[in-house]
């Protein structure tokens, strides 16, 4: 008896010895030094089995730099050592989800102390951003773990492709795209409904009406002319994206953007925001910043917005899949009170979680989700269950009427920073040891 038991003490140590060695792979990730490592944008040849289906869209394989004091001038790629060893892979298999927890906690600690305004950070932002030619990989790393306020919006139009890389060419590309959102402006935006088909008069009325529900809870989005920025940068995209016109809920998606750029013009709390100190010029340049922004991040998921949404509803159901991996207790509880993931996550998928948290935790929010490029509509599937299963214990004792009100009014309007770090620090460890482990996800 006594030699089983030393036999399991000893599998429980090897469990723990593997665990924290895959932690200490990620360990630069909340530390904001060289948090996750380089990530590469490469199309994964083997699919997940249940998280991936036929129709799905190519997803990514990460790799990971080892380099805590910051950038690395190595990756470890596809052929090279990998994050995991098949060994670790296994072992995972047999987690529990407190271990991971009790994991990202720790991650927090150090989180909270490394936040993106440290004057570390801040050097190294300057460092990456003052190059000739930015090295956008470099500056992906940094980004993750959140961006100075003063250097988000010329990182996000770094990140999302659009100000070029170039320094030299920056200005130039930034004032030819302005000009062109103008002109699109003037000739579909600015003129008389008789000039409009019935779709479009329809489309811009649909807009109309959504734009003063856009982040009620903020009261600089009920000023005049922030709706009227909304609905000419909303009406200008839908007219250019006729597959799938004005969809409900991106009108949320300009919001981050909005506050990013006007935040070059205005200075202080959003609370004591007003448009109309703003000139005519500087308002055109933040809306057509907007625009083009809102172009690029959507065009990497175009079928969340086209009929029947079926990018939407294919992430819901890898959400679904995932959590029945994670958390089967919660997964089957939820199943046994038939309510159906859709139910809640359509949103989520939808507004990218902007109606979910506190608007002051957004922009950080963003500052990841640009940071995964391509590979973001994948990520969304593993933040979103970190999101959820934040509350494991509550929704295991919750009915069907109590699970839909509780998931519709979700208690986060205290949430800091050190939440959403949480959040995010889950997401990432569970990426690491589920996306590129079959196996482990096989049922």
């Amino acid at each position: 008896m006594s030699n089983h038991h030393n036999q399991q003490d000893q599998r429980n140590g090897i469990l723990d010895s593997t665990f924290n060695q895959t932690l200490r792979t990620v360990q630069g990730l909340l530390k904001g030094r060289s948090m996750p490592g380089k990530i590469l944008l490469s199309p994964r040849s083997d699919p997940v089995d249940g998280l991936n289906t036929k129709d799905s869209s190519p997803s990514y394989r990460r790799s990971f730099s080892h380099n805590d004091a910051g950038t690395s001038d190595h990756t470890y790629g596809a052929d090279e050592e990998e994050v995991q060893s098949p060994t670790i892979i296994a072992n995972l298999n047999r987690l529990s989800i407190s271990h991971v927890e009790r994991s990202s906690k720790e991650f927090c600690k150090s989180t909270i102390g490394a936040r993106s305004t440290d004057s570390a950070r801040v050097m190294k932002f300057t460092k990456v951003l003052s190059g000739t030619t930015v090295i956008l990989d470099k500056l992906r790393e940094l980004a993750w773990s959140g961006v100075p306020d003063d250097m988000r919006p010329t990182v996000w139009r770094l990140l999302l492709g659009y100000a070029p890389p170039n320094s030299d060419r920056r200005e130039g590309v930034l004032r030819r795209k302005r000009l062109e959102y103008l002109e699109c402006i003037s000739q579909y935006y600015d003129i008389p409904d008789t000039d409009r088909s019935d779709d479009e008069i329809n489309m811009r009325r649909q807009i109309v009406v959504d734009c003063p529900r856009t982040v009620p809870d903020v009261p600089f989005f009920q000023q005049q002319q922030v709706q009227k920025s909304l609905e000419r940068i909303l009406y200008a995209w839908a007219i250019r994206h006729p597959a799938s016109g004005y969809v409900q809920g991106i009108n949320d998606l300009v919001t981050p953007f909005l506050v990013v750029f006007l935040s070059e013009y205005l200075e202080g709390s959003i609370d004591n925001w007003s448009m109309s100190d703003l000139s005519s010029d500087q308002i055109n340049n933040v809306e057509a910043d907007c625009y083009w922004c809102l172009s690029k991040l959507l065009d990497g998921m175009q079928d969340h917005y086209t009929f029947a949404q079926p990018g939407i509803q294919r992430l819901v159901f890898k959400l679904k899949e995932l959590v029945r991996r994670i958390d089967e207790p919660v997964s089957r509880h939820v199943e046994d009170q038939s309510l159906e993931f859709l139910q809640f996550a359509f949103r989520w998928f939808n507004c990218l979680l902007i109606r979910e948290i506190p608007f002051h935790l957004i922009t950080r929010l963003w500052d990841t989700y640009l940071a995964e490029g391509d590979a973001l509509p994948d990520f969304l599937v593993y933040i979103f269950a970190s999101f959820l299963l934040t509350w494991s214990d509550n929704l295991r004792k919750l009915d069907f009427q109590e699970l839909v009100i509780f998931l519709q009014h979700l208690p986060t309007q205290n949430w800091t920073h050190q939440e959403l770090e949480m959040v995010l620090s889950r997401a990432f460890m569970w990426h690491s040891m589920f996306n590129n482990s079959p196996s482990h996800l096989a049922s």
